[in-house]
Order: C-alpha cells, then sequence, then structure tokens
C-alpha cells in the first residue's frame, strides 16, 4: 500500500469516526460536557511535567530548524500557559450552553409558531500551525457546541499536540463521552491536509489558523466549506483630541506586549494637528523596546531618523517589532488608508471626540473595532466568549473572533395544530 493511499483510509476512518461521534456529541446535556471539560482542565495541569517535556522535544526540533522568534514563542508550554489552557476550558464551561437556544418565535396569520433553534454544525476540522494551546481551547469549544473535532496541527507542535490530546480524549472517557469526539492526527506530512480537505461528506466546516501561505493552501484545495483570515493589518488612529499619555501606553501595548500575533499593532496613523508633539514621545518609547519605525514623507519630517516606509510595508502584517506610521490629515483619511490597505481583522481609535468615535465604530469595516483599547483585546477570551477557535474576516457564517455561538447554526423550528396549506 503506498503512502497516499494509506493516508486516503486513515483520514476516510478518522472523519467517519468523528462524524459517527457528533450525532451523540450533539445531544450531549450541558452538565455532562461541563463536566467533561472540568476533567479536561484537571487533567491538564496534573500532567503539567510531562507536558513540558514532550514540548521540549518540540522547542529543541525548533531551534535546530531556525524557527523564527515569534514561532518559537507561540509553541513554548510553560506552566503559566498551561494553567491558561486549563482556565480557558473553564471560561467555556461557565458560558451558557448554545446547543438547543431558541433565538425567537413569531406566529404566522394561519397559527403556526415558527421559531429559530441553534444547532451544532457537526464536524468542524481544524488546521493550525505551531501553538499547541489551540489544540485544547478548540477541543473545548467544538465539545461545549455540541461538535465533533479533528485537529491537525503543525509539524514543529507534534509532540505537544499529541500529548495534549490524549489528555483530552481520556478526559471524555471518565465521563461517559466517546473519544471519537476528539482526534488529532498522528501524522505530519501534507498529504494528510489535502485528504481532509477533499471529506466533505463527513466534516462540515474547515477552520485555518496559522500564516497567510498556509490559509490560501487550505483554501485553495478544500471542498469543504472554510473561514479563514488571511492576515492581521491592524491600524490604531491616534486622533487630534486623544490623551497622550493614554495613547502612549495603548499603542506600546498593541505593538510590544506580543509583536508575533495577529492582532498586534501594524500601522499607527496620527493626526496631523498632534504629529509634531505626539511621534517624538511614542518613537521614543517605541524605541526603547527596540522597534522598527518606517514613516510617511511627512512623518519623516518630525521623525528624520527612521526608514522611509514604502507602498508595500502599509500591506504587511509584521509579526515582528516593525511599525509603520502614516500622519493623517483627520478621521476621513484614516479610515480610507485603513479601507484601502487593511485586512478586515481590528481596527482602534484613540480619541475624546464622541462623534468621531461614533463615526469610526460605525464605518470601519472590520471585524473589531475598539475605542480608547489596544488592538490586542480582539481575542476570545479578552472579549468573554471563553475562548476562540479562531478569527474570521469572511462576512458569511461568522465575522471576528469565534467562540461557542459561531459554532452553531440554526434551523427552523414549527408548531402546528393540523394545519395544512391551500
Amino acid at each position: 500500500m503506498n503512502q497516499k493511499t494509506d493516508f486516503k483510509r486513515i483520514v476516510k476512518e478518522m472523519a467517519r469516526k468523528a462524524k459517527e461521534s457528533s450525532y451523540r456529541v450533539a445531544q450531549l446535556s450541558t452538565d455532562i460536557k461541563n463536566k467533561a471539560l472540568s476533567e479536561m482542565a484537571e487533567d491538564l495541569e496534573k500532567n503539567q511535567n510531562w507536558l513540558i517535556e514532550e514540548n521540549q522535544k518540540d522547542l529543541g526540533a525548533g531551534e535546530r530548524a531556525s524557527l523564527s522568534s515569534a514561532m518559537m514563542d507561540r509553541l513554548k508550554l510553560t506552566p503559566a500557559v498551561i494553567h491558561e489552557m486549563a482556565e480557558a476550558l473553564r471560561a467555556v464551561a461557565s458560558l451558557p450552553d448554545p446547543v438547543g437556544e431558541v433565538l425567537k418565535m413569531w406566529k404566522r396569520p394561519n397559527g403556526l409558531v415558527v421559531g429559530r433553534m441553534r444547532i451544532p454544525l457537526g464536524v468542524i476540522g481544524i488546521i493550525y500551525e505551531s501553538r499547541p494551546d489551540v489544540t485544547s481551547d478548540a477541543a473545548g469549544l467544538c465539545l461545549k457546541s455540541g461538535n465533533s473535532v479533528i485537529l491537525r496541527g503543525g509539524s514543529e507542535a507534534f509532540h505537544s499536540n499529541q500529548a495534549i490530546g490524549q489528555i483530552l480524549r481520556k478526559a471524555l472517557l471518565k465521563t461517559g463521552i466517546p473519544e471519537e469526539a476528539i482526534h488529532v492526527f498522528p501524522h505530519t506530512d501534507r498529504e494528510a491536509i489535502l485528504e481532509m480537505l477533499q471529506r466533505e461528506g463527513e466534516i462540515d466546516l474547515i477552520i485555518p489558523r496559522g500564516g497567510e501561505e498556509l490559509i490560501r493552501f487550505v483554501t485553495t484545495h478544500s471542498k469543504i466549506p472554510v473561514i479563514k483570515h488571511y492576515k492581521g493589518v491592524c491600524h490604531i488612529f491616534v486622533d487630534e483630541s486623544a490623551d497622550p499619555e493614554m495613547a502612549i501606553r495603548i499603542c506600546l501595548n498593541a505593538k510590544v506586549q506580543r509583536p508575533g500575533v495577529c492582532n498586534s499593532m501594524e500601522t499607527l496613523l496620527v493626526h496631523e494637528k498632534i504629529a509634531e508633539t505626539f511621534l517624538p514621545r511614542i518613537a521614543e518609547a517605541l524605541q526603547k523596546e527596540k522597534v522598527e519605525l518606517r514613516g510617511c514623507p511627512r512623518t519623516r519630517e518630525v521623525l528624520p531618523k527612521i526608514k522611509e516606509a514604502t507602498e508595500e510595508d502599509w500591506f504587511q502584517e509584521y509579526l515582528d517589532l516593525i511599525l509603520s506610521i502614516r500622519v493623517v490629515k483627520g478621521i476621513e483619511e484614516a479610515m480610507e488608508h485603513i479601507a484601502t490597505y487593511g485586512s478586515l481583522h481590528t481596527e482602534s481609535i484613540l480619541t475624546s471626540d464622541y462623534q468621531n468615535a461614533q463615526r469610526f465604530l460605525r464605518e470601519v469595516n472590520s471585524s473589531c473595532v475598539l475605542v480608547n483599547a489596544s488592538t490586542r483585546f480582539s481575542d476570545g477570551f479578552e472579549l468573554g466568549l471563553g475562548s476562540e477557535i479562531g478569527i474570521s474576516t469572511t462576512k458569511l457564517h461568522a465575522f471576528g473572533p469565534m467562540g461557542l455561538e459561531e459554532l452553531t447554526t440554526t434551523k427552523f423550528i414549527v408548531y402546528g395544530e393540523g394545519q395544512i396549506r391551500t
């Protein structure tokens, strides 16, 4: 049997088992799901030392492969990260169960009572890179929303993902849930991804999480609907009325706190009326944190020592300590820039002007828009979703960070009293 045929068999069998288990998972009570999530959280913390040992294998391989500092940061499991993984599962357990929720009901002239009820999607396939915490986050969200899940992590996190998967599946068995509700793919070959993407009869939705190259590969080859975002070119616009101290604090957080993630700021837009005073202060603060600055001509008039920003820079998701800066005439030009160069991910306005804040919220067409807050808050956990399964910048089905409700759809339910159509 050649390798390609073997992958076909393996993926087909995995998808079949996931589909079969999805019918049972969809019927689980809230109490059973919450108990399983609590077991999963507890077992992750109990097995902390083993998880770190397995993670060290991946970190060592990453160093030998010269992975970027951003990738290594995402890859690393520490006691704090494992605790956060466990807390995310507990947070999901504490959230209302969306399955079976009736959103609204209305009565027709013929007496029929019509409503819409939330139901699970079925089987979710998740393809992701480097971050092993995605394994537990995604499994927890899928379980609570009544879905089975097939997880295909990146080769750089293979040992970590396998260990996490073993722990989660054992926790399911403790609560009488079929372990086939969670699958962690046991191979790193890209051929497995191609086979997954052909299983449209068993897998209902694909969610890729990772770099633009991965997401475009998945989108190109999938027969299954794909929820995606290609990149996060996130902007902060500092309006003329912004509190400068607050603005410096927020901009530093958005760029420096964790530059290798998709909700970090990549472009700073500054109102021309405050450019002379604000730019030197924010530049000094950023450069102390070793951020490389690239600016438009008007920015370089104030900061002549920084690099010139090219047209390509405005489109860049650096995922690094690099920031593009542009001086704009006002909110109109700021929003035009975002519309031209943005990726529909996350944008923030820093302002004391209520009208400008409301305009920005209404007119900026991104999946998460903030006022006087860091772009780093565009995150499922921070927004109260428990955790997130990904971020969508496509508007069909979901837009923005995806939590429990975004892993369900709705069906119509109808109560009658013998009505027939004439």
